[in-house]
Order: C-alpha cells, then sequence, then structure tokens
C-alpha cells in the first residue's frame, strides 16, 4: 500500500466532492468548490485518471513499460470500470424499484431517468449493457469506460511525440465542439450527458502534464510562475458563479457551444478554469498535508481506492435523496445522511485494503507456523 500523495488525496476530495454534489438540495452542497466556480469535482477526477494513466505506465525508474504492458493494463482496467458501472446500475434500478413499493409511490420509478427501464427492460437492459442507457448521476463511469479504453491509442502516440497526441486530442476535441458530435443514448432521445469527444481532452492533458513534468525539469518552475494567473482565473470563476453571470445559449454565435458553460461538451470557459484552479492550488498539498493529520491520510485512503469509494458512493448517495424526500430535509437528516455517507466511503477504502492484504498474511501462516 502506498503513503498518501498529492494525487491520492486530491482524488478523494473529488470523490467526497462528487458525493455530496449527488445528494441535491443538502445543507453541505452550498460549501463545495463547485458552487464558487465555472468547472467542478468531475473535471478534476478525469484529469487525475490521466496523470495516474501516466504513472501507470512507467516502470519504477521512470522509463516507458513495454507497449503490450501498458495496453493489456489499461484494457484490463476498462474491464474492470464497466464491470463496476454494470452492478451499480443493476444495485440502483433496484433500489429504485424497491423504494417505489417501500413508500408505495409509483413515481419514484421515474426517478433519475429510471422510467425508461421500467416501461421497456428488453431494450434498456440492452443498452445498460451497451452503456448508452443511463441513470442520472450515474453516467461518469460510462465516461471513463470509454476514455480508458481509447487511452492506449494516445500513451503509444505519445512515445512517438507528446505535442502530436495533445494536438490530435485537441482536434477531435475542436470538431466534436462544432458539429456536437455526441455519444447517442438508447434506447430513448438524447446524448450521453459526458461527452468522451470532448472529455478525452482532460485525460489526455493529464497524462501528457504528468510526463512532462517527470521529464522536463523546468516544467514545475515554469507552473509556478503562471500562479498568480491561476489565482486570477479562480477568482474570476467565483464572481461568475456567486453572481450568475453565465451567457445565454440563445443569445450568443456559432458555434454556440465555444461561448457556453456547457458541461456536456467541456466548454473551453471550463476547461480554461479549471486550468486555473490547478495552478492556483498546485503548493497547497505540500501545504496542508503536515498540517491536516488524519484527513490527510483518510483522503488518500479513499484516492488509493476510487473505483470502490466512488460506487460506493453513487449507491450511497441514491439512498440519501431517498432518505430526504421521504423525511423533507433539513440540518438534522443531512448531517445524518452525509456522516453515515462520509463513514461509509471510509470503511470501503478500509475494507478493500484489508481484503487486499489477507491472501498474503494466509499465505505466510504455515510458514510461520
Amino acid at each position: 500500500m502506498r503513503g498518501p500523495n498529492a494525487i491520492d488525496f486530491w482524488r478523494g476530495f473529488a470523490l467526497i466532492t462528487i458525493f455530496i454534489n449527488h445528494i441535491p438540495g443538502n445543507t453541505f452542497e452550498r460549501w463545495t468548490y463547485s458552487q464558487y466556480g465555472i468547472s467542478d469535482a468531475a473535471e478534476l477526477f478525469v484529469f487525475l485518471a490521466g496523470w495516474s494513466i501516466g504513472l501507470a505506465t512507467r516502470d519504477r525508474d521512470g522509463r516507458p513499460e513495454p507497449a503490450l504492458t501498458s495496453v493489456v493494463r489499461l484494457l484490463s482496467r476498462t474491464v474492470e470500470v464497466y464491470r463496476a458501472q454494470v452492478i451499480i446500475m443493476v444495485l440502483a434500478l433496484a433500489m429504485i424499484a424497491g423504494t417505489a413499493l417501500l413508500l408505495d409511490n409509483p413515481l419514484i420509478l421515474e426517478w433519475h431517468n429510471a422510467g425508461g427501464f421500467f416501461a421497456d427492460p428488453i431494450q434498456s437492459l440492452c443498452g445498460l449493457v451497451l452503456l448508452t442507457y443511463q441513470l442520472g448521476f450515474f453516467n461518469i463511469l460510462p465516461l471513463y469506460v470509454v476514455l480508458i479504453a481509447v487511452a492506449p491509442v494516445f500513451v503509444l502516440l505519445s512515445r512517438i511525440s507528446r505535442a502530436g497526441a495533445l494536438a490530435l486530442s485537441f482536434c477531435i476535441y475542436a470538431t466534436s465542439l462544432v458539429f456536437e458530435w455526441d455519444f447517442p443514448s438508447w434506447p430513448g432521445d438524447g446524448d450521453w450527458f459526458f461527452n468522451p469527444f470532448c472529455w478525452q481532452l482532460l485525460l489526455v492533458l493529464g497524462f501528457t502534464l504528468q510526463n512532462w513534468s517527470r521529464d522536463e525539469p523546468r516544467f514545475r518552475a515554469w507552473c509556478r510562475r503562471l500562479l498568480l494567473p491561476g489565482v486570477a482565473i479562480v477568482i474570476v470563476g467565483v464572481v461568475l458563479s456567486v453572481f450568475e453571470l453565465r451567457p445565454d445559449p440563445l443569445m450568443v454565435p456559432e458555434p454556440r457551444l465555444i461561448f457556453t458553460f456547457d458541461k456536456t461538451y467541456l466548454s473551453p470557459a471550463r476547461l480554461i478554469h479549471f486550468c486555473g484552479v490547478l495552478l492556483a492550488f498546485q503548493l497547497v498539498y505540500d501545504w496542508i498535508a503536515p498540517k491536516a493529520g488524519w484527513l490527510t491520510g483518510f483522503l488518500a485512503g479513499l484516492g488509493r481506492n476510487s473505483l470502490a469509494v466512488f460506487s460506493m458512493g453513487s449507491l450511497i448517495s441514491l439512498a440519501a435523496q431517498f432518505v430526504r424526500f421521504q423525511y423533507g430535509g433539513g440540518i438534522v437528516v443531512d448531517i445524518s445522511v452525509v456522516g453515515f455517507g462520509l463513514f461509509a466511503l471510509g470503511f470501503t477504502a478500509w475494507f478493500v485494503e484489508w481484503r487486499s492484504r489477507r491472501p498474503k498474511k494466509a499465505a505466510d501462516a504455515p510458514a510461520a507456523s
């Protein structure tokens, strides 16, 4: 088990933020940083995934591992994330159906796009397996599946030219913005909430910056020189968010997605704001980690086990929505559901690591005796 580090710490922070934001209207939502900027924890989560790929596809000496090893590693992770998405979707649908029965309220069957499944389970089940049928608040992992599946292309291309890999990624992003490309949903109308054509840029950006930070000695120095512009971008984001200053999608020129704050297409404003957040907070971990004590270890533990923690958080946040629906919310209910959720996320991370250590201890037991 690796010790606390900045990547796991911020990934744990993103997981908690996503968990709280997936309980709409709760008291603590207003204190998450998504309420004070254009971008939110989703951008941070995807960027850190790309940064982690940069670390995972190198050996202990920092050299790129064999190409086949990297491809197999990433495809294996793709299958793992895909399996998690299918399982939590089935469990979420069962939770929605069970709650509707328990409360004798058929309207609950319509929550988060679940009505399509109960109205047409045959096509919806096929869509669930194909990732084209998604519930609200359960649509990040399908994006993650696609991004990790295509990551080998950019990983291998970057070994020839990092600038070329980043340029290809940006061209796909820009083309999607102009022509409004997205993955279609099925069954039913509409598109994916997180557009893989656009969000892949954040993954590639994270991967590329990780490589540059390792191989270019002056990279970190340049980033520190941009700290003040990053702070300025964050302040502008706070002003825009607090005063709800957003461009009207019907009033902006074409291509309209370039000028809006659209989350589905990761509009340029969100991307620029997120880059500003990275620059502004690049030194925070080194300052806060020694002073945060157990909190540093707690967040890093969540980040080390991000898939299991995210999956559990998605289900608990859905359960919390049901509790707030039944009891009307309020500070006591919110403290209860959020407090229980944070405990459950921490327990999940601990359990995964405890379980991973068990086989080793069992294998050592005969030798010890």
